[in-house]
């Protein structure tokens, strides 16, 4: 019995131009598995080639997804920083609200919502400086009831300041004239004796001979006349036993029982009564005695 050979193929490699370079004889199953590996190979490169087109496109999203991610961080550290400000600014209207408060007494004031309370807010603290920072909804939330609060508190102040209003405006909170404060309230060397000292009432402002003298807050004259200690002087009851005194005029320009403004003129510096030159004596009296008139100036 005859053995048969190998089938055998030819494998020839050619130039572009017919020519031929080499011929190689190979077993046909050689030339089989080469072309099985040849195509596997190519298999290969393409799903390689695939997944890099996907990875690239992915790193692509990737970065472009970082790139807004670090806008996004940006925006939300400037909110951040901006509601800081607002409650910074908030925390301000709370100290003027107590400021503009204290004058009144604990029992002008409205309370605030929840300061009877104890406990917890010290922890709270902690946890918002020191732990996670809280998110922007909390924020807001946070920011809200706290503008919300200090809207009530500041409705209060003007529901206040509304019932004061008229007691205000009595108030002599003007200068009845502009000059210099040549005598001011309380203890002073005499003027007229060397070596002894005398209270004086009021304060004394210098103005040249004639000078307008303009009412500090409106009320009634209840006096217009002649003084032996302050020559031609007026004396004005603004209500709420608040009574203010004008000594040594030239004269008045308006007549007892005359009610007068705010800022209407009543009389003209001069000189008249125990004067040592021209100047308004300006004289505030509570319940008949007089006080420190800086403490009802407030322009």
């Amino acid at each position: 019995m005859s053995s048969r050979s190998p089938e055998r193929v030819h494998v020839v490699i050619e130039r572009t131009d017919g020519s031929r370079i080499v011929r190689l004889p190979a077993p046909r199953w050689l030339v089989s598995v080469a072309v099985g590996i040849g195509g596997l190979a190519l298999v290969a490169a393409g799903a390689f080639y695939t997944d890099y087109v996907a990875l690239k496109t992915q790193r692509e999203q990737f970065a472009a997804l970082q790139t807004r991610l670090t806008e996004q961080q940006q925006v939300i550290d400037g909110f951040q920083q901006r509601v800081s400000r607002v409650r910074s600014e908030v925390d301000s209207w709370r100290d003027l609200r107590e400021k503009i408060w204290q004058p009144f007494g604990p029992e002008g004031d409205t309370p605030a919502r929840g300061s009877g309370i104890g406990g917890g807010t010290a922890q709270r603290h902690l946890e918002t400086t020191s732990g996670p920072r809280l998110s922007i909804l909390d924020e807001l939330d946070e920011l809200t009831a706290v503008v919300t609060d200090e809207g009530e508190n500041l409705r209060a102040l003007e529901r206040f300041i509304g019932k004061a209003g008229k007691a205000l405006a009595s108030l002599p909170s003007r200068w009845p004239v502009r000059g210099p404060v040549n005598s001011g309230f309380g203890g002073r060397a005499s003027p007229w004796s060397t070596g002894s000292t005398e209270f004086h009432g009021g304060l004394d402002i210098g103005a040249p001979r004639g000078t307008a003298v303009m009412a500090p807050a409106p009320g009634t004259v209840v006096l217009a006349g002649s003084h032996p200690e302050y020559g031609v002087t007026l004396v004005i009851d603004h209500g709420n036993d608040i009574k203010t005194l004008y000594g040594h005029l030239t004269k008045a320009t308006v007549a007892q029982g005359q009610q007068v403004q705010r800022g209407q003129q009543i009389g003209l510096t001069g000189n008249t009564g125990r004067s040592s030159g021209a100047h308004l004596h300006y004289e505030i009296q509570v319940k008949g005695q007089p006080v420190n008139p800086r403490s009802y100036l407030w322009d």
